[in-house]
């Protein structure tokens, strides 16, 4: 297997250097840069295989970063260094299109475990992904065979548009799903007229969703929608 490519950005030098060489002891080629003027300079298209952006850096934060890089090859999997834990931060950063997000301090083992996870799921086929039977996640417990969501407030019988999608997010859990790919697999088509109807059954799932705090469905600009576990 070619060895991974990881773009790092990180403004603080003892840091970004610590994680550079720790990196690549772990097997990856790093490319490290101090700013997020650096990071758009360096990034081309089909260069990295994983982007890992500090959210506070001078001349362009990580968000800004992240955004171009996404508009330059929308794919690219994004872990977010931050020192902030503040969940509007994290969501900003999960709807502009991140896989992953790490709060400082944090251990070499924990990144290269987030590392190895995203990269994981990034490589791994949507066909090979498998539903289990329930799915748990806080308060909600969702059973695909039987349309059936269960929430703090009752069980819910979800329409099968709703359960089809409900399922295509959980199984790409963390990970953008693109309204194209939504549209194809659950109404076989993606004209203009199903994506309205489409948007509609997004918009009842996020209200089942609000029953469950650590779970959001959030739109990613551009692209389509990411289903979030905010553990």
């Amino acid at each position: 297997m070619e060895t991974p490519k990881i773009l790092l950005a990180e403004d603080d030098e003892n840091l970004g250097q610590i994680l550079s060489e720790y990196l690549n002891l772990k097997g990856f080629k790093t490319t490290l840069c101090r700013d997020g003027e650096e990071g758009t300079a360096i990034f081309k298209p089909g260069s990295f295989d994983l982007c890992i952006l500090d959210l506070m850096m001078p001349k362009k934060d990580g968000f800004q970063l992240a955004g171009e890089i996404k508009e330059i090859d929308p794919e690219i999997p994004i872990i977010f260094l931050t020192a902030k834990s503040m969940k509007e931060d994290i969501l900003e950063g999960f709807k502009i299109g991140a896989d992953d997000y790490i709060t400082k301090p944090f251990s070499m083992e924990v990144l290269l475990m987030r590392i190895k996870a995203v990269l994981h799921r990034t490589l791994k086929s949507n066909a090979d992904r498998e539903l289990p039977e329930e799915v748990t996640v806080g308060a909600l417990r969702y059973q695909y065979a039987s349309n059936m969501l269960h929430l703090p407030s009752g069980a819910v019988k979800l329409t099968t548009k709703e359960n089809e999608l409900m399922k295509l997010f959980l199984e790409n859990l963390n990970q953008t799903v693109t309204r194209t790919v939504a549209l194809k697999r659950i109404w076989k088509d993606d004209s203009y007229f199903n994506a309205r109807s489409m948007d509609v059954y997004i918009t009842k799932l996020r209200k089942y969703l609000k029953e469950e705090d650590s779970l959001k469905l959030l739109t990613v600009h551009g692209e389509g929608f990411k289903m979030v576990h905010l553990n």
